[in-house]
């Protein structure tokens, strides 16, 4: 009462879908390279998913603070008072000695009388000028952190002790009072 089956029909019902040797290894080494990659995905989503970043502390009200700070200042002197001015040598400690007390930049030293020389020779007013407006690899110091009074009484200082004579400048005129 069974009918026998035909041979070819056997074999089509149960075929594999693996069918070369090469679909084999590619199924054999997904299954073990698959699950390792799985493991180690979950790993560092546990283990570093809680973490804050460096500078996690961004937030902190100091910190928001620091970032809205005012970017400048404004800071108001009064150019009117010059006793309240520096003097030749305290702008020079401050600003110039970087580069003459040491002749970087080839700029004359202080108290190198052979390299004011030529510089004397030009006159006062030359040597302020490229100071204001700077020379070579000096930098304008004009509008800076010291007053053009201030820059001249030490440019006057620095050219005195390098062999000059120029006399200390005259102090600037009291500004104009405002009307009433």
């Amino acid at each position: 009462m069974s009918a026998e089956q035909d041979p070819a029909d056997y074999e089509h019902s149960h075929t594999s879908p693996i069918r070369t040797p090469r679909q084999l290894v590619a199924v054999i080494v997904a299954s073990f390279v698959l699950p390792v990659v799985i493991i180690i995905l979950l790993v560092n989503f546990v283990a570093f998913g809680s973490k804050s970043g460096a500078g996690g502390t961004g937030l902190e009200p100091e910190a928001v603070a620091l970032r809205l700070q005012p970017v400048g200042t404004v800071e108001v002197r009064d150019v009117s008072n010059p006793a309240a001015a520096r003097t030749g040598e305290q702008v020079y400690q401050a600003q110039c000695a970087a580069c003459h007390a040491t002749g970087a930049a080839n700029a004359p030293k202080l108290g190198d009388a052979a390299a004011w020389a030529p510089r004397v020779a030009t006159g006062l007013d030359s040597l302020l000028n490229s100071v204001l407006k700077g020379k070579g690899a000096m930098a304008p110091q004009g509008g800076g952190d010291a007053s053009d009074y201030e820059i001249a009484r030490a440019v006057v200082h620095l050219v005195n002790q390098g062999g000059g004579k120029f006399a200390e400048p005259a102090a600037p005129a009291a500004a104009a009072s405002a009307p009433k």
